[in-house]
Order: structure tokens, then C-alpha cells, then sequence
């Protein structure tokens, strides 16, 4: 168990470091005299901090350039943190935040299992690892689509409505569309070639496997 909140670098530099919040405020910035340095233009000198207050950790954005964010909303105020907020700062680096109480371990399992959108970024996470290069236009938008619901079924209609714009819709077949999805499979399997993602249902579409899908 951890005796004190952490936060666990989950993405950028520093990946795998796990920072004991001990100081209080803990400030997160580019600056070397920051409590967590993260040198990156990105970041803003001083970018973010997280201070204790009425027994609750508060995350704040410092008026930073590129912006805070938990869960993929970008922070308007001061937030109490929760075990397992995730917290991106600007579009370079992600953290986990640890409650005391909370096995670490297991929250990096979790984190680490299945694949995930960041819709802000628009980068994809299969197994813990970024997928590089990045997805196609056309299959960034069909992964996108099925992730909004996993496990709903949707049509080639809607497909197709999806990926192509509007004056290129006419015409496209049936196979381009089995040939786009081929694709995005082959992709996430370049990471995960043992898990199954993307799932045909016969003479109605597409579906996620919602149970290797992470949602913030």
C-alpha cells in the first residue's frame, strides 16, 4: 500500500517514475526549480501544481499555455483529485494520481491492458504502448466511431457517413470498407497481435470489443 499519494509518470519523460507527493504545493513545470520537471516546449514554465486542502489533493492549472487536463477535459478550476484521475499535461506527457490508500500495482495493470483513444491528441494506446506511426485518416475516424459506444454494432452506412466526406460517399463498396477494417486490425496487432479489437458481425457492420476497450 502506498503511505503517501503519488502521481506515476504514465507517458513522456520520465515514463515508469513514480513521484511521492511529500511538499506541499507540488509544482509541475519546465522550469528546473519545478518539484516535477517535465522539459518540454509544450509545458509551461510553471504549468500546473497540486496542493492539500480540507484533507482533499487540489489540481490546478497555473494559467498554462497548452492547457490541463483530467480524464480528457481540460481543468476551469481547482480539482479534487480521485485514485486513478488520469492528468495530461499540454499533449506530451500523462500521469497517474495514486490515492494513499490504493495498490499501485494494480492501477498500473489496468492501465496497461487494452486500448485507449486519447480524442484530444487523436493518438491511440493498445497495451500501455503509443501506436507509431499513427493510424490513417480513414482509420483513425473508423476506430474513433466504434470507440464512441463500444460493443453497439454500427451499419457500413454509418461507416461510411464516418470516414469519407461527403462528396466521395457514392459508390463505395462493400469491399473497401472490409479492407479499411482490415487494415485498423493490422495495426493494433503490430502491438497486441493475440487480442481481437475490431469484430465483424455478419450482414449488419462493425463493433469494439468493449472488453479491451479503456474508457476515461
Amino acid at each position: 500500500m502506498a503511505e503517501m499519494p503519488m502521481l506515476l509518470v504514465l507517458e513522456g519523460p520520465g515514463e515508469g517514475q513514480r513521484i511521492v507527493i511529500e511538499q506541499q504545493p507540488l509544482i509541475i513545470g519546465r522550469e528546473d526549480t519545478c518539484d516535477v520537471v517535465i522539459p518540454d516546449r509544450q509545458v509551461s514554465r510553471q504549468h500546473a501544481r497540486v496542493r492539500l486542502e480540507m484533507d482533499r489533493y487540489l489540481l490546478e492549472d497555473l494559467g498554462s499555455k497548452n492547457g490541463t487536463f483530467v480524464n480528457g477535459q481540460e481543468l476551469a478550476g481547482p480539482y479534487p483529485l480521485q485514485d486513478g484521475d488520469e492528468i495530461q499535461i499540454a499533449l506530451c506527457c500523462r500521469l497517474a494520481y495514486v490515492d494513499a490508500e490504493a495498490t499501485v500495482p494494480l492501477i498500473l495493470e489496468r492501465r496497461a491492458q487494452g486500448l485507449r483513444l486519447d480524442l484530444e491528441s487523436k493518438r491511440v494506446w493498445v497495451g500501455g504502448q503509443a501506436l507509431e506511426p499513427p493510424l490513417s485518416l480513414a482509420q483513425y475516424r473508423l476506430l474513433e466511431l466504434l470507440y464512441q459506444e463500444p460493443d453497439r454494432v454500427y451499419s457500413r452506412d454509418e461507416v461510411v457517413a464516418a470516414v469519407w466526406p461527403e462528396d466521395e460517399r457514392e459508390g463505395i463498396s462493400e469491399q473497401a470498407i472490409d479492407a479499411l477494417a482490415r487494415r485498423l486490425r493490422e495495426r493494433l496487432a503490430e502491438l497486441d497481435p493475440d487480442a481481437q479489437y475490431i469484430i465483424t458481425v455478419r450482414g449488419h457492420g462493425f463493433r469494439l470489443n468493449a472488453e479491451r476497450t479503456i474508457r476515461a
